[in-house]
């Protein structure tokens, strides 16, 4: 992967615009539990924000997402504006917004799921494996409308999925159990054999074609949507990343997108110089998320140059230095290295989850410290 002497040459030297999708569990305020209050929840948080709210496939959840943005202060505001949106509807609906991959407490059974022809067709097709597939995640979106440079693009980002899920890690809780794991959600993710790193693709022709043949064998619902980690996206004009559980802080998630816009451009410059990106092989990728998903911030990360495992504290540097012209250039270099700062000194999110039970009691308390991060300056959990 070659470093690019002009970053920002991708996006004609201006700041592409960013997007932000985060969903979110709503849970009992008294027994701590997952709800099925996402179609109100949703319905009264849009006469505040309108389509910027949405329910999910579980009803359990909600999803907020921003307009295209150009700069981290406006993402910052848009965040703020949705989230606010949405931790007061809960509240008013008598539950609360929580900002975790996976539900920490849930009752038995499935969680139920919203009654729409794309999932009821989901249901059909994988049946059991969406029993617990009530999961929550963040994806962020980086202007880039060229689907061809979009694929070869993401050829460039596949080798960073791991350190991605890393940095994200806020799922180490399932049904009341620690998994050991610090992204549970990726987990059950990678159960499916259409999820997760894409395949390296020359062309966008050949990342259709790959599609079409993945979905001819069931695998994959739709060839027209697929569900990697990264893709671009069916109905934008954007490259999406998918790979992040939903972070518990808005600081966070503006970080990390900023950060992805400024990965995106640097890589679109490379390929655009006739690069074609790392072809790290699928099993190597699907290995090295695993990785990630299991040891969360506190483990060793797998190089997206030399495929060795090291310090994920040190290719974070290395990410940094690698996306550094284009950090300059949009104004965001303090963000990302204040997030890798917090990063340090807190851990990720799974850590935070875990130092809340052993903290206060048990799972209920995790539930508690999610819900009042996730509601931030919005009025804790009230």
């Amino acid at each position: 992967m070659n470093v690019s002497p002009s970053p920002s040459a991708a996006s004609g030297g201006r700041a592409p615009t960013i997007g932000v999708e985060e969903e979110f569990f709503l849970v009992d305020p008294r027994t701590r539990l997952i709800v099925p209050a996402g179609p109100r929840v949703a319905a009264r948080a849009a006469g505040a924000v309108g389509d910027l709210v949405t329910k999910e496939f579980a009803l359990c959840q909600v999803e907020g997402r921003t307009p295209p943005c150009g700069s981290a202060r406006e993402l910052r505001q848009e965040l703020e504006r949705v989230r606010g949106a949405l931790v007061t509807a809960a509240r008013e609906e008598g539950v609360r917004l929580c900002a975790s991959g996976t539900a920490v407490l849930q009752g038995p059974g499935p969680a139920e799921v919203a009654d729409h022809p794309r999932y009821r067709a989901g249901t059909l097709q994988y049946r059991s494996m969406l029993d617990d597939f009530a999961i929550s995640a963040l994806h962020v979106h980086v202007h880039l409308p060229d689907r061809e440079l979009a694929v070869l693009t993401g050829n460039h980002l596949r080798p960073w999925l791991p350190l991605l899920i890393a940095l994200s890690a806020n799922s180490p809780y399932h049904r009341g159990c620690d998994t050991g794991y610090a992204s549970w959600r990726a987990v059950i993710r990678s159960r499916f054999p259409c999820l997760g790193p894409p395949p390296h693709a020359a062309s966008w022709q050949e990342h259709e074609r790959l599609a079409v043949l993945i979905a001819d064998t069931e695998a994959m619902l739709d060839a027209g949507m697929p569900f990697w980690d990264l893709r671009p996206n069916p109905r934008l004009p954007t490259l999406e990343i998918r790979a992040m559980d939903v972070l518990q802080d808005l600081d966070d998630t503006v970080a990390v997108a900023v950060l992805l816009r400024a990965l995106v451009v640097t890589a679109a410059a490379a390929a655009e110089g006739g690069d074609p990106g790392p072809a790290w092989e699928g099993e190597v990728l699907r290995a090295a998320c695993w990785r990630a998903a299991r040891d969360g911030w506190s483990g060793d990360g797998f190089d997206a140059r030399t495929g060795l495992m090291r310090p994920l504290h040190q290719l974070a540097g290395e990410l940094v230095d690698f996306v550094r012209p284009a950090l300059e250039d949009f104004g965001d270099l303090e963000e990302v290295t204040a997030l890798f700062r917090r990063l340090t000194e807190r851990g990720d999110g799974a850590t935070r989850q875990r130092a809340a039970a052993t903290g206060g009691s048990g799972t209920a308390a995790v539930v508690d410290g999610l819900v009042s991060a996730t509601a931030g300056s919005y009025g804790g959990q009230g």
